[in-house]
């Protein structure tokens, strides 16, 4: 009977042995996931000079190479051009200048896979924006083309934004906008008007109407 046992011992020893040999040898085909892409939030963030509403918290969001997600990936930051802002180690963007600057983060684990997001600072304590000039000459087959400004009355004097504003057209069909630059749309058969404003977050500009004919 102690034969018996013995022999029951050794082979619940022996499967015990195969048991964990064959998990020490399968380890191997379950690798930990692997970061693969990363994006970064908010998306197209815009902050303004001075002391208020000056900075904004960057998050970051990776998806791994098995499909899985990681919400706060381990990353390293970075900024440029550092003359319109900064970042600090944590992914807080402090405004220094009005402009547009990029965001980068680099994943720690593999710096090659990297998310960027672009940032824009405008000048703060906006009161109103003045576009100019007023009266923009009519759009036409020989004019394409017409340049506008604008310009911030702040409560720390004026500042120009045409950079930084948003512009708007309230007419693509007809004309497009960017930057200031209105543009007549390429092979149009009729004429009209539109209307042209430059906004900076709930402030927004006069109206300038330009005549647009083919």
């Amino acid at each position: 009977m102690s034969s018996m046992k013995r022999k029951l011992h050794l082979i619940g020893a022996f499967a015990a042995l195969a048991t964990l040999a064959l998990g020490v040898s399968c380890k191997g085909f379950f690798q930990n996931p692997v970061i693969s892409s990363i994006s970064i939030g908010p998306a197209s963030p815009t902050i303004e000079t001075g002391t208020t509403d000056n900075t904004v918290q960057m998050t970051v969001f990776g998806t791994n190479n098995d499909g899985s997600t990681n919400n706060n990936p381990s990353v390293s930051w970075s900024i440029t051009p550092t003359t319109i802002a900064t970042i600090s180690s944590t992914g807080l963007v402090t405004s220094v200048s009005t402009g547009s600057a990029t965001v980068t983060a680099a994943a720690n684990q593999n710096p090659s896979i990297t998310g960027t997001q672009t940032v824009t600072v405008t000048v703060g304590c906006i009161q109103s924006i003045q576009v100019t000039p007023t009266s923009a000459a009519p759009l036409t087959g020989n004019n394409t083309e017409d340049d506008l400004s604008a310009e911030a009355l702040t409560c720390n004097g004026s500042f120009p934004v045409t950079d930084v504003a948003t512009w708007t057209s309230n007419n693509t069909n007809l004309a497009t906008v960017a930057d200031g630059v209105v543009l007549e749309v390429s092979g149009i058969t009729t004429g009209g008007s539109v209307i042209i404003t430059a906004t900076i977050g709930n402030v927004v500009s006069n109206a300038v109407t330009i005549t647009v004919s083919p």
